[in-house]
């Protein structure tokens, strides 16, 4: 599912416009990055919670050639299903 289509699930499960429901979706990831940057945790009970975890610089390798490089420290987002989803996908 893309954006477009995430958009008219939400109009047709809640009633309001497709403008509305991008707004609405627009606003969610735009409170939930700015909350991520901020440090902060996401929880949504019974859907899951984001929160932001650090990864530390590690070496890899090139796949093509086989050369040693190195892999830069980076915040990474992650997302853990809460149960009410868990239990409605299995």
């Amino acid at each position: 599912m893309n954006k477009a289509e995430l958009i008219d699930a939400i109009a047709a499960e809640s009633g309001l416009s497709k403008a509305d429901s991008k707004k609405a979706l627009d606003a969610f990831v735009s409170a939930t990055t700015g909350a991520l940057k901020g440090g902060d945790k996401i929880s949504l009970v019974g859907f899951g919670s984001f929160d932001v975890s650090r990864r530390n610089a590690r070496n890899g390798r090139n796949p093509k050639t086989g050369a040693v490089i190195e892999i830069a420290a980076k915040n990474t987002v992650r997302f853990k299903a809460g149960s009410d989803l868990s239990s409605s996908v299995n």
